[in-house]
């Protein structure tokens, strides 16, 4: 059959070059009037847009200092955790040694030793102190972890719209504004701004911004690609709400895999180097050279699969 020829518009009409259907199109996104940012900005929460392997939702993301805020519970999450049927301890009864199946229990265990090892530490060096040195190292450290404990305190992290160590993600805006006007709980109804965004949320408010976009679902392939094809913005975006979700669905063995020192923040802190000018772009670029792209998809495969396996999808 042989191809139709295009439709040629009608000899009235005046055909638009490519440079005039810009223009027009540029008419039409400032006739548009922006999304009303004045609520977000007066509760101090944002709507958030993530995609993932599964879908894309939309959510809401506010932070806060840590000791105003009650973290997430996770007990009915790891309940349910088909992952906890094969966390196994195994003790021989020669040495006792103990096999744990689970990388994310591993990690926890790890930081508990280096913990048990630092008191070790701490009691044998009391052991050889007289009484008094004994009493001022003591006060010393209680005013130490005092100090501690206020600077935690008084960071500023992370929390999202969820509910017992689930990240609860809408297909639309009207099913966000539904549940939150519904009165349902969940983890940020704790702050105090929360019954006025209830009172006064519209559809049309759940608008992200640029910055607020996060696209999970492309990770993986965009690493796949090699060094050449990597995406810096797309990368490094991921992993600012990665570290975030990580924290607020209190998922250690992601934190792990971000924490300073690993491979993948190596990857990252390269990303944010070389999309610098200068000698420290340049050295940034060749620090992404080094690393490997097979292992980087691996890593963050693994870290979206952990998040997505967290998800309450609502429609």
């Amino acid at each position: 059959m042989a191809r139709q020829s295009p439709q040629r518009p009608d000899a009235d009409e005046p055909e638009l070059d490519d440079t005039d259907a810009a223009a027009a199109a540029d008419e039409v996104e400032e006739d548009r009037p922006p999304a009303d940012r004045a609520l977000w900005d007066e509760v101090r929460i944002d709507p958030v847009e993530i995609a993932l392997p599964a879908g894309t939702g939309f959510t809401l993301r506010a932070y806060r200092q840590a000791r105003e805020l009650t973290p997430t519970d996770v007990t009915e999450r790891d309940q349910d955790d088909p992952f906890l049927a094969r966390r196994q301890v195994v003790e021989t009864e020669e040495d006792e040694e103990v096999v744990i199946l689970d990388e994310e229990f591993a990690a926890l265990s790890a930081e508990d030793d280096d913990e048990d090892g630092e008191k070790d530490a701490k009691a044998r060096r009391k052991g050889k102190a007289d009484a008094s040195d004994d009493d001022k190292a003591e006060a010393g450290d209680d005013a130490e972890d005092d100090e501690d404990e206020d600077e935690s305190g008084d960071e500023e992290v992370p929390v999202f719209l969820t509910h017992k160590g689930r990240l609860l993600l809408f297909k639309t805006p009207e099913s966000l504004v539904t549940f939150i006007r519904s009165g349902a709980p969940n983890d940020l109804s704790q702050l105090d701004s929360w019954n006025e965004l209830s009172e006064r949320l519209e559809p049309a408010d759940i608008a992200p911004l640029d910055e607020d976009t996060y696209e999970l679902d492309l990770v993986v392939e965009n690493l796949r690609g090699g060094h050449d094809a990597w995406d810096h913005e797309l990368l490094i975006e991921a992993g600012e709400v990665a570290r975030d979700l990580a924290y607020a669905l209190r998922l250690p063995a992601v934190l792990d895999m971000l924490s300073a020192g690993s491979s993948l923040d190596d990857l990252d802190e390269a990303l944010r180097a070389s999309v610098n000018g200068g000698v420290g772009g340049f050295l940034g670029r060749r620090r992404l050279k080094k690393i490997g792209a097979q292992t980087a998809s691996l890593g963050w495969r693994t870290i979206v699969g952990k998040i997505s396996a967290v998800v309450d999808w609502r429609d």
